[in-house]
């Protein structure tokens, strides 16, 4: 097709991609591989995942663990969702999310998402 207005021109230019998971999850963004086998399968899989480093989020509070706490409610009441947990996890550079909550009195950052900038002057 031949582009017939300036917009089609930008457009046809324009590289959309789209993702297989909501801009909440933690995999949004993230790009899909193909290996192929010795028997010529193909095999999609998702690319892998690097955890960004803790520092690089701004601090919003801090919660005390308590006996009986789990992640996903925390992520409820601070974030607002259970299924945000892993911001909590990646905050506090877990490797295994559940690891976060044996430990009674430990204190997890909760934070903004990634390159969300904190108020200035709060």
């Amino acid at each position: 097709m031949i582009p017939t207005s300036p917009m089609d021109v930008i457009l046809q230019n324009v590289d959309l991609k789209t993702s297989l998971f909501p801009p909440t999850s933690r995999y949004h963004g993230i790009d899909l591989a193909t290996m192929e086998m010795a028997d010529g399968t193909a095999v999609i899989y998702l690319r892998r995942r690097f955890v960004p480093q803790p520092e690089r989020f701004e601090l919003l509070q801090e919660h005390t663990v308590t006996e009986g706490d789990r992640l996903d409610n925390i992520a409820a009441r601070y974030l607002g969702d259970p299924q945000q947990f892993w911001r909590i996890a990646d905050a506090n550079r877990a490797m295994r999310p559940d690891a976060l909550t044996e430990e009674i009195g430990r204190r997890l950052r909760i934070t903004h998402p990634e390159g969300i900038p904190g108020a200035v002057n709060a």
